[in-house]
């Protein structure tokens, strides 16, 4: 590899626009490899170079590609964990009555909050998602989510405490 003539320096809009105009085709065609589908491709290729031009840091990047396809690789498990969401929502949904079901809108708007939620709770513990979820979706006790998950109340708490912790600086920022 030619750690040289590839290394920019942090991007600027114009060096942003040299590192989309010289590796936008080839990112766009590593995700398709990896998706099977241009579309998606396409929209998750302009992901990656948003989150690359939103970075708080500018990043030195001496190996645009190597780099690129490190963010890509998050962008990727995002979409994944989103359509993971969006599928567990959509049986949920196929599991009610007809007559409870929401709207194309409401649809959206939880699905865009349930990937919301997972995206503030990113980081933490599976056990400590999960007794925020139970607490706070499904609404049971502290005391009925201890019981279900075999952990101390206190435990639950501690649990709450640090998802509620996640939430709250997550929004602050």
């Amino acid at each position: 590899m030619n750690h040289g003539a590839d290394a920019l320096p942090p991007p600027p809009a114009d060096s942003l626009h040299r590192l989309y105009s010289d590796h936008h085709g080839w990112l766009t065609g590593w995700l398709r490899r990896r998706l099977g589908c241009p579309q998606n491709a396409a929209d998750l290729a302009q992901d990656t170079f948003l989150r690359v031009l939103l970075a708080r840091e500018k990043p030195v990047i001496l190996e645009p590609r190597a780099f690129l396809t490190t963010v890509a690789k998050r962008v990727l498990a995002n979409h994944y964990r989103r359509q993971d969401i969006e599928r567990a929502y959509l049986e949920a949904l196929a599991a009610q009555p007809e007559i409870l079901a929401p709207s194309e809108e409401e649809r959206a708007i939880v699905l865009e909050t349930l990937v919301e939620l997972d995206r503030l709770l990113d980081g933490l513990p599976a056990v400590a998602k999960r007794v925020f979820l139970l607490a706070q979706v499904d609404g049971m006790t502290y005391a009925e989510i201890a019981e279900q998950l075999d952990i101390s109340l206190s435990t639950v708490k501690r649990h709450m405490v640090k998802a509620a912790q996640r939430c709250y600086f997550a929004e602050s920022c």
